[in-house]
Formats: structure tokens, sequence, C-alpha cells
């Protein structure tokens, strides 16, 4: 009977172990970035077209400096590298996450307390692998495992135009994780899964300008680092590409071509003016994390690079996701469906009818229309609340100006007005409570 029973045990183990181990594989072993595309990816040195790295062919003649600046708005460094109200690429940001506080480094060249005495070969050891020049390995909210697909020559064009930045003396900050997400040596590990060490293959069957596309997409934009979600290992989950994600607190929402979640029924032109403005006709305005990427990104690219992002996106295979179809456009009249919300009627009365309508469909211009809007479509409703919190950050030639309302109201009367925003204008009500706005204040 013993016998029987430490058989019995150990095959328990035998299934658990061999499903834990095929869990792992599954994980580890999954489709690249764009193995969807139709055609076999070879090394750059290999393809005949036109390179679809370094700087468009606009600029090609244009000064060091000015490639320089113009891959780094590629990669999109200042962002993360900035804390807000500090100085460009000082560092500083805190990006909260579930095991802790990460806090980005200083970029500026001072010596000292930035990257002022850093080698061609420690930056590129740092972009490529995630590794420091001291050994220690840098937590993957540093998104080199797409810029491990940025050239050599993009990478040092990046550190050349950080060593042209006036030197910034402010210490890093160190961050917050405990045991064991404190333990660095277990990035190793990590990156030896999740991290593929190799540069950009294009794909010959495809055209330039798709290739181009897939470049910045996948390795300078590295936009699945924010709208692809992530497994277990908080790696990303390459068969749900672009199926949405979250960053900083804010819903990075599906860009695959799903016609309902996603961007697929989207024309080219919208998808263009959404990129290169933050806002394109119906579809709403850019904020959060994606209004910032657009500022100091999007933006400063040419047309045709945003043509090939573009180009490329459109080529994403569709991932279906949970959220419903759109309401639709603003309705003459509004809709007076019977909403139980008088503190958020209230507050919607008070501080937005005056520049959303009553309609929803924007009294003073059309970036201010509600109707039609994926965020407000989203019942989960966490982009109007942080909109509401902190507004849009103050004017910018991109992005009109909203205010913040975070330290005006409560955690119950921003959870109120959310609601009553989106059982008013979208598909499927909000269900917000003051912890919910409690836990959104503490991510931002």
């Amino acid at each position: 009977m013993k016998r029987k029973v430490i058989l019995s045990l150990a095959a328990g183990a035998a299934v658990l172990g061999a499903a834990a181990l095929g869990l792992t594989g599954w994980m580890v072993f999954q489709p690249g970035p764009y193995a969807f595309a139709t055609g076999k990816p070879i090394p750059l040195s290999a393809y005949h077209g036109p390179s679809p790295t370094g700087v468009p062919a606009e600029l090609a003649s244009a000064a060091p400096a000015a490639r320089g600046a113009y891959v780094a708005a590629m990669a999109d460094c200042q962002a993360c590298h900035t804390a807000p109200g500090g100085k460009p690429f000082a560092g500083g940001r805190a990006f909260v996450l579930p095991f802790g506080t990460i806090y980005t480094p200083n970029l500026t060249p001072d010596p000292e307390t930035g990257i002022g005495k850093w080698t061609d070969a420690q930056f590129l050891n740092a972009v490529h692998r995630g590794i420091a020049p001291d050994g220690s390995h840098y937590y993957p909210a540093f998104p080199y495992p797409s810029y491990t697909r940025l050239s050599d020559e993009d990478v040092l064009a990046i550190k050349a135009h950080l060593f042209a930045l006036p030197p910034v003396k402010q210490a890093n900050r160190p961050n917050t994780f405990g045991f064991p997400y404190n333990q660095r040596w277990l990035m190793a590990i990590w990156s030896a899964l999740f991290n593929p060490n190799e540069r950009f293959r294009p794909v010959p069957e495809q055209s330039p300008e798709w290739n181009r596309g897939a470049y910045l997409v996948e390795a300078a934009g590295h936009c699945g680092e924010c709208h692809t979600p992530r497994n277990l290992m908080q790696a990303l989950d390459q068969r749900a590409k672009f199926g949405g994600g979250v960053a900083e607190g804010w819903t990075a929402y599906n860009i695959s071509s799903d016609k309902i979640s996603g961007i697929g029924d989207w024309s080219a032109q919208e998808l263009a003016s959404y990129l290169s403005s933050g806002h394109a006709h119906g579809r709403g305005v850019a904020s959060g994390p994606m209004g910032e990427a657009v500022e100091l990104s999007l933006s400063h690219l040419t047309k045709a690079d945003i043509g090939a992002i573009v180009t490329y996106l459109r080529s994403v295979p569709s991932v279906k996701g949970d959220l419903p179809a759109l309401a639709g456009p603003a309705p003459a009249t509004p809709k007076l469906a019977r909403i139980d919300n008088p503190v958020g009627k209230r507050i919607f009365e008070g501080n937005c009818a005056s520049c959303h309508a009553w309609t929803g469909a924007g009294a003073a211009r059309e970036e201010a229309q509600l109707t039609g809007v994926r965020a407000v479509n989203d019942p989960g409703g966490a982009n109007v609340a942080l909109m509401i919190l902190h507004g849009s950050g103050g004017p910018t030639p991109h992005r009109p100006y909203m205010p913040d309302f975070g330290k005006v109201y409560s955690n119950d009367e921003i959870a109120a007005v959310t609601n009553y925003v989106t059982a008013r204008f979208g598909t499927e009500p909000s269900q917000l409570t003051a912890d919910d706005i409690a836990r959104l204040r503490a991510a931002n």
C-alpha cells in the first residue's frame, strides 16, 4: 500500500513537472515579432533593397547631428528618461510595477551621474543585451529585447546625440524592488530566454516600405512593449501580437487588424493622421504614454516613415479582443439612457459639457469628441479616469489642452464622473470605485 502511494505521488509530481516544463517551453519558444509575414528573414548584409535602417532617404545627406537626433526620435528615448518637470534625458522617471518602483537612469553625458564615461562598446552592450558597464543586468522595463534589433550604426548615432546634450548632474534613484525581484542576476536568465540578441533581418519577399515599417515598429519604436500582452514570465506574448497591454496604468489598446477592438476598420489616412498628430477625425486624441510617443517621437518622423509604419501595422494579423464595438458617432440629441449617477452628472455638467458638449460631439473643437472614441467605449474605464485625473499635461503642438481634476475631486467623484461618461457616451458603462481610482493615482 505504501509503495502504491509513493508511486502515485511520483507519478503526480512527474505530470506536474512535465506540465510546468511544457508551459515554460510554450512561453520561450514562440514566433518572432514578424513571423506572420510571408517570406524568410535574411541578414541585412544579404539584402539588396534599400536599407530599412538608419534615417530616411530625405535625410541621407543631412549633418551627423541631424541624423543622430532623428534616430533618437525614432527610438523614443526622451519620454522614459525625463521625469515630470525634469531636465530632458536626465532620468528619474518612476515606473510603478507590481513588484516595486523602477526609476529611469540619467542619459546625459555627465561623467559622474550620467553616461559621459561610457565607451561605444558599453553603450552597444547596454542597448542590445541589457548589460550595464559594471556587468549588472537591466530590467526589461528598458526595452532592450526590442532595441536588440537596432543596427550598430543606429545605436551609435543615438549615443552621439546623447553625448551632444548638455550634461546634467543628477544622481540615479535606487529602485524599490523587494526580494527576489531585487536580484539582478536573475535578469541574466530572463535575457537568455527572451532576448534574441540579433539585429534586424529584413524579408526580401516584402516591399521596402514594409521592411522599413517593420524596423520602425519592432526595433526603434518598440511598439509591442506596450501594445502586446505579456506572459507569466513578463515576456511579450507574440502569439497575441499587438492584442493590447498596459503602460503606466493606461490601457494600450489592440492595434492588430481586428475590426472591432483593433484598427482593422481605420483607413491608412486615419492611422497616418493619428500617428503624426495624435488625432484622427472621429477616433479621439492620443493621451498618456501614447500622447508622449506622438509628441516626442512620431511627430518628428517624415511622411514616408509614417507611411511605412502604417503599411506594416495594416499587415499584422487580427487578434480578437474582449472590448465591445464602438457606440458610434455623436447623435443629434444627447443619449438619454437611464443613468442613476447624480454625482457624475453634476460634475460633467459643471466641468465637462462646455468643451465636450451634451451630445459628446465636442463643442469648441472636434478633438473634444467623446462618442466613437475607444477609451470611452472601454468598460474598464482606466484611460478616461486617468485623463480626468491628469489632463493632457499642458498645451502642446499636437494635443489640445485639458486641465487635470485630480486635485479638485475625490476618488469617489472621479469614479462617478468616469462611470457617467462611459455610460452616457459608450457602449457599456464602467464600474470604477474609489479604490480603483486610488490605484490609478498610485501608478502615475
